[in-house]
């Protein structure tokens, strides 16, 4: 098994039996992640408390997501966790935004529509779903202490996970991310899972895919995605995902739609839906790139009330969006908008008075 990296601050953890959790995901770098760094606190006599936690994230999960975590944890003979957001998986918050965007978009609270997927430069899938309930479990259990947390980033995974750390504490100090296989090659990775005498998720060899996280993710490629819905349990979800690019006209990698993956998979009601959300799609695209940059949504927003010319392009793109959504909209015409932004407006200047 090839060696793990370490830092001077790792180190000093260690040598004082500081807590040790490992994120695992069924994935084979976490599984990895978490062999390699077990030896070595074997090999450097800690003896503090060590873990395995695993955030699941509902209906998108494999099922043999958790068990090849659960089998794991028998190997090492530790602790293994499972938390969950608790108003629901990942499915259940997309679906959740979109319905937020709607609402927002009824009553103007927004110029434009917000995508419900989740995305590379925005991804609260992994921010919301797993760390934010990892870290939020694990100050629980470790109330005062300092955490070396493991996950098992690398550098071979794309450009942004290449410029990363082997270690870096969090802004309050109370987790130390330590990435042991950041330097670890995918030979290496599978080679350190074969030797423990441990299987890999079986996506990677029986299903045929690149990469494990959930059934369709929002890094996936084509062939991943494609492999992904040959399988049967993933039939529904795929349904389900679907059915909300559908209801929402946005796809769910922004411009590959996830219906045109396995089409054969959908009923001949869907395909007609798939279809028309194409068309809605572009033409809400078009309607809004009628609104100026003056006039988009920006932190802080409304900084100012509309020229009437603004209000009059504002009305007509929401009259068209609403329309073709089926959005039972507020706010359609000049005098409306005036008077919501003079509303919203004044309700940020009482917020300021209040903080003040």
């Amino acid at each position: 098994m090839a060696a793990v990296a370490t830092t001077r601050e790792v180190d000093a953890l260690l040598s004082v039996d500081a807590p040790v959790a490992i994120g695992v995901s069924g994935g084979k770098d976490s599984q990895a992640a978490a062999l390699a760094t077990f030896r070595h606190l074997d090999r450097i006599g800690h003896s503090g408390p060590r873990l395995l936690i695993h955030a699941d994230l509902g209906t998108v999960e494999w099922k043999d997501s958790l068990p090849t975590c659960e089998r794991l944890a028998h190997h090492l003979g530790t602790d293994f966790v499972v938390v969950a957001r608790k108003a629901g998986g990942l499915m259940e918050r997309w679906e959740s935004r979109w319905q937020s965007s709607k609402d927002r978009y009824e009553s103007l609270s927004t110029v434009t529509l917000v995508p419900c997927w989740s995305t590379p430069a925005m991804r609260f899938c992994t921010s919301e779903l797993k760390t934010h309930v990892i870290t939020a479990e694990l100050k629980r259990r470790f109330p005062g202490q300092t955490v070396v947390n493991v996950t098992g980033v690398r550098a071979d995974e794309s450009v942004a996970r290449a410029k990363q750390t082997v270690a870096s504490f969090d802004k309050d100090g109370r987790f130390l991310n330590w990435r042991p296989i950041l330097h670890w090659n995918v030979d290496e990775v599978f080679a350190a899972i074969d030797g423990s005498g441990l299987n890999p998720h079986p996506a990677y060899r029986v299903f045929g895919m690149s990469r494990v996280s959930c059934r369709y993710c929002i890094m996936s490629n084509l062939a991943d995605l494609t492999a992904a819905s040959a399988q049967p349990e993933s039939h529904d979800t795929y349904r389900r995902m679907v059915r909300l690019e559908c209801s929402s006209s946005f796809a769910f990698q922004g411009s590959r739609w996830l219906g045109d993956v396995a089409p054969h998979l959908l009923d001949h009601f869907d395909r007609a839906r798939l279809a028309e959300a194409k068309t809605i799609a572009a033409r809400r695209v078009a309607a809004e790139k009628r609104i100026t940059k003056p006039m988009l949504y920006v932190k802080g927003w409304p900084h100012r009330m509309l020229t009437d010319t603004e209000a009059d392009i504002l009305a007509g793109v929401r009259n068209e969006v609403s329309a073709l959504l089926g959005f039972r909209s507020a706010c359609l015409d000049r005098s409306s908008i005036h008077a919501r932004y003079a509303e919203l407006l004044a309700a940020k200047a009482n917020r300021q008075m209040e903080a003040a």
